[in-house]
């Protein structure tokens, strides 16, 4: 592919309606823990379809889509796109989604995290949690300059990215790096869409927790980053998304996750569709059931008041 063919295949991702998103760096001045690594730099690679996947970050980014409406606070999702946390599916899990927030008045913000690497972060299991954890800090921080609700700030994961959104609900509490000031890094709301949960076995994902513990993690980290086995009451609502036939990350993930939300008396609302398989987005291209599932979050969205 040519270098000008890229050029506007960008322009299309970026650019629904002509306007470019803001984009920001989460860490300006350098990630904390991070190593060197000149062998390592970012990469875009396409599947067989020609779909991006981001592969080796080193660099994490806020990709923010503004609605075109002009209300004062607007509620804002950080969207976390899966891969397995080897890579990134930034388009129909990161941009698109962005894109659709943007049709009902909410700011889409795509999330390019870290993927955990011992060439470019002293401890790996944590590198994409500061990334969630800075990024929330920053949409609260900056929530005047984009007009923003800072109380209306959610996560949202797709498969891996999942993971990375369910734990910011669950350790966002947890002190992953020196901070610059005091801003909350709980997320208000959370949607997890075929999310990988768990890191124990038989109900985990082997390859994301390959990718983000190791081949043979202790039992500590196991519990740890298995986000159902962390919530509390103040653990904030979320909506669930997952389908019966998935392969690729048990369902079960998303049935304990919302069984131990009802459990603590957190609002939980869980979709288990008969299809769907993994993997399918927005399922724009779907005819099952799990095509609906959009419709269903912003209904849910709008039933706890998080939309403008």
């Amino acid at each position: 592919m040519s270098k000008l063919t890229l050029f506007f295949l960008l322009l299309l991702w970026c650019s629904p309606t002509g306007a470019q998103p803001i984009v920001v760096k989460v860490w300006p001045h350098g990630a904390p823990g991070a190593l060197k690594d000149s062998s390592y730099h970012e990469d875009t690679v396409y599947t067989e379809s020609g779909a991006p996947r981001v592969e080796h970050v080193t660099d994490p980014t806020l990709s923010l889509y503004l609605p075109a409406d002009s209300t004062p606070l607007r509620p804002a999702v950080i969207i976390c796109p899966g891969g397995a946390y080897g890579r990134l599916a930034i388009d129909h899990e990161g941009i698109d989604v962005a894109r659709w927030f943007n049709n009902f008045g909410v700011v889409g913000i795509a999330l390019k995290y870290r993927l955990p690497s011992g060439k470019i972060m002293r401890n790996t299991s944590v590198g994409p949690l500061q990334d969630i954890q800075e990024s929330i800090r920053i949409v609260r921080r900056k929530a005047g300059e984009w007009r923003i609700d800072p109380h209306r700030i959610g996560v949202m994961g797709f498969s891996a990215g999942g993971s990375v959104a369910a734990l910011a609900s669950t350790l966002y509490w947890y002190h992953t790096y020196d901070g610059e000031d005091s801003v909350s890094a709980r997320p208000d709301f959370s949607l997890l869409i075929y999310p990988v949960i768990s890191m124990r076995e038989n109900l985990t994902h082997e390859p994301s927790r390959q990718n983000l513990l190791g081949e043979h993690p202790d039992e500590h980290s196991v519990l740890f980053f298995s986000a159902e086995l962390n919530i509390n009451g103040n653990t904030p609502p979320a909506f669930l998304v997952h389908s019966a036939d998935d392969q690729t990350v048990p369902c079960s993930n998303s049935i304990e996750y919302s069984l131990a939300l009802k459990a603590n008396h957190v609002p939980a609302e869980l979709h288990l569709y008969e299809t769907g398989g993994h993997g399918y987005g927005l399922a724009q291209s779907h005819h099952g059931t799990e095509s609906t599932w959009p419709d269903a979050c912003r209904a849910w969205m709008k039933n706890h008041s998080l939309l403008p």
